[in-house]
């Protein structure tokens, strides 16, 4: 458990301003502006903080505060979702981890997956001490999307529906095509379905393989009340074949009426 008697008066006092007024990770500027005192002498302390234990370094130039009732500060870690928010941005809470959060799927994954408008060099990274999958979209793809609080932090996190479009576009980062499929299943099952969203979301995103993937994953596991979302679907079907899952070889037959090779059953 932390001691802040073992501080001088001056740290003290910054520390005891930065657990009052910063959330999340934050920079020197921000710690000087709740210190109030030049950002270079507080990137300093920061640094001087952080080597003692004070503060955990969440990425370059980021650091968090840890709690002072933390047994093993060495060992404390931040919330995922506010270090990625944070270190990357630009984005928000996308694939499996939404789909978890939504309630659509009972199975954790220990990597996080965020969608960023930044450039991403590496799909893979270890911010923090956490794992995360990262994806890039464009710009004006940012839609669909909520608000939510991570203790005093808000994160966006994709919407049930955007979270379906997402991971019909990619099924990588929904855990592949047959997880995606059990999702929709528990969305379909749900008091709170609106395909016509669904639809919508998938024409703005412009990927009409979501809706070849869609239809015929409805159609095969008989997803109740969908005759409408069907009809939308076969009206945005495009020419050529692709794959029910892209991450897997180009084997098996072909749904002529959804272009799709089903090269993974789906378990129906």
């Amino acid at each position: 458990m932390c001691d802040m008697a073992g501080l001088s008066d001056t740290n003290r006092t910054l520390l005891a301003r930065m657990h009052r007024d910063l959330d999340g990770p934050f920079d020197a500027d921000a710690a000087a502006a709740a210190a109030g005192i030049e950002p270079a002498r507080a990137a300093r302390l920061l640094r001087h903080l952080a080597a003692q234990g004070w503060l955990t370094r969440v990425h370059r130039g980021l650091y968090a505060t840890v709690p002072l009732e933390a047994e093993s500060p060495e060992d404390w870690r931040i919330d995922p979702w506010a270090v990625v928010d944070a270190a990357i941005g630009d984005g928000y809470v996308g694939g499996w981890t939404a789909l978890h959060h939504w309630d659509l799927t009972d199975q954790i994954f220990a990597t996080t997956v965020y969608l960023t408008a930044r450039p991403v060099a590496h799909r893979q990274r270890e911010i923090g001490g956490a794992r995360f999958e990262l994806r890039h979209i464009g710009g004006d793809d940012r839609f669909g999307t909520k608000r939510v609080w991570r203790g005093r932090v808000p994160v966006d996190v994709s919407d049930r529906e955007r979270t379906l479009v997402d991971c019909l576009d990619d099924p990588s980062i929904g855990g592949g095509v047959r997880h995606v499929a059990e999702a929709l299943q528990e969305y379909a099952a749900g008091d709170r379905v609106d395909w016509a969203r669904v639809v919508e979301s998938g024409d703005r995103l412009g990927n009409r393989t979501v809706f070849k993937r869609l239809g015929l994953i409805a159609e095969e596991l008989e997803v109740p009340d969908a005759d409408a979302l069907l009809q939308a679907c076969r009206e945005r079907v495009s020419s050529g074949v692709g794959r029910l899952d892209p991450g897997r070889p180009a084997e098996g037959p072909v749904a002529r009426r959804w272009g799709l090779r089903r090269n993974v059953s789906l378990g129906a």
